[in-house]
């Protein structure tokens, strides 16, 4: 009956600060997936919170399994090159072929990718920064672009109309 005690026994030392950091990841990825599930975007609230984790997650792994700075180092490249596919996936070219959609949404992944990365190594401001101004980027400044325009203006229609 001891290891059954011992599993389930409440995390302690490195155990809580790893779940620290991903709680943090995933209410930082949350802030940043808020504005894009209110505003009904094709990636939400669940997506922008899970890729936090999953990133914050694989690091903290590699971190608690006493992994060198060169290993740590590649599981950065592996997410950095594996967000990028996701991203991919919410972008999407109109078929006038002048215009896309999703490339807010996409870069709205990738920094939620960043931010869980960046919490699972335990740089809790920077993440906090970073999501924060994430949020303002998608929020309050989207209204401060759109005053911006000019009145009738159709925009360029190259950029982001998803935003």
């Amino acid at each position: 009956m001891e290891p059954l005690s011992e599993f389930l026994a409440l995390p302690e030392g490195t155990e809580l600060v790893g779940i620290v950091r991903l709680l943090a990841a995933a209410l930082l990825g949350g802030l940043v997936g808020y504005e894009r599930e209110i505003t009904q975007k094709s990636a939400g609230l669940r997506t922008h919170m899970l890729v936090s984790m999953g990133a914050a997650l694989f690091v903290i792994a590699g971190v608690q399994g006493h992994m060198g700075i060169a290993e740590v180092s590649r599981v950065y490249q592996g997410l950095i090159a594996g967000i990028g596919f996701l991203g991919a996936g919410a972008i999407v070219r109109r078929s006038n072929g002048t215009s896309v959609k999703g490339l807010t949404t996409a870069a709205s992944i990738w920094i939620a990718c960043a931010i869980g990365a960046a919490a699972g190594s335990g740089h809790l401001w920077l993440p906090l920064s970073a999501g924060v101004l994430a949020w303002i980027v998608l929020g309050p400044l989207q209204g401060l672009e759109e005053r911006m325009k000019p009145n009738g203006a159709d925009g360029d229609p190259r950029e982001d109309e998803e935003a």
